[in-house]
């Protein structure tokens, strides 16, 4: 005969345990989820996109001046005139749509995160896109201007300068999207110190390295030279110092919470 403890022994187990269909039903949704999210932001990201292309490429008689500066330049062939609207279109496109992509990216990335991060990130998002466009604006109106002139001046020298459209839109987008990229330094500062995964001794520790990966980084994406890299090298090293700045009022603040 069973026992009555046995018998309850019995049943507790087969309560408590479940069987391999029960975890499969309990994962399966939550996979079918995620992906059905991932493919919502996915198809939100591209009609946005799409959206502002149409919308650019639409007007591009409007913009076409402004991104020119009024220089001439000369096309090679009836592709190319079609090369260059679309590489400045698919480039103002993604600039316009860049902070709705950011609050997608964010909606979908937001259940995985830590508190720490998910809070870090929805605070700064704003100030990561104004840094951004003010990469964009460095390099739109200082980098690609002063390098520019400076490039044709020494070609004219000793050649008879003719600049295609296809080698501006190239040389337009090199002095721009790379700039705006690395105006990010003190947020990703920010969000390393905020995780504690960096503090202001370790920059501080590595700042001879730091300026020589900078000065590295600024000659691989300016043009070949000295002026562009001076110039894109010049902002970082202050970005750089202003990360230090960041980081250690962020340290004090943190210190101030800790009860004694």
């Amino acid at each position: 005969m069973v026992s009555e403890k046995e018998t309850d022994h019995t049943i507790v187990a087969a309560v408590i345990v479940p069987d391999d269909d029960t975890k499969k039903k309990d994962i399966e949704p939550t996979l079918v989820d995620h992906l059905t999210d991932l493919r919502k932001q996915l198809i939100k990201s591209a009609v946005t996109f799409i959206a502002f292309f149409i919308l650019v490429f639409s007007t591009i008689n409007i913009w076409f001046p402004a991104v020119t500066r009024g220089h001439e330049l000369i096309v090679l062939g009836p592709l190319e005139v079609v090369t260059f609207y679309m590489s400045l279109s698919l480039a103002l496109s993604f600039g316009l749509s860049l902070p709705f992509l950011c609050h997608y990216l964010w909606q979908f990335a937001k259940p995985g995160l830590l508190e720490k991060e998910s809070r870090f990130i929805g605070l700064y998002s704003p100030v990561m896109l104004l840094l951004f466009v003010a990469g964009l604006a460095f390099g739109y109106f200082v980098v690609n201007p002063l390098s520019y002139s400076f490039l044709v001046s020494i070609g004219s020298m000793n050649f008879t300068v003719m600049v295609s459209a296809q080698e501006y839109a190239k040389f337009l987008l090199m002095t721009t999207m790379p700039i705006g990229l690395l105006f990010e330094l003190p947020i990703v500062a920010m969000f390393l110190a905020a995780i504690d995964v960096l503090t202001a001794d370790t920059l501080k520790k590595v700042r001879k390295w730091s300026y020589i990966s900078l000065a590295i980084i600024s000659a691989l994406i300016t043009p070949p030279d000295f002026v562009s890299q001076l110039i894109v090298l010049i902002p970082m090293i202050l970005l750089y110092e202003a990360s230090i700045l960041i980081v250690l009022q962020m340290e004090k603040k943190k210190n101030e919470k800790v009860p004694c």
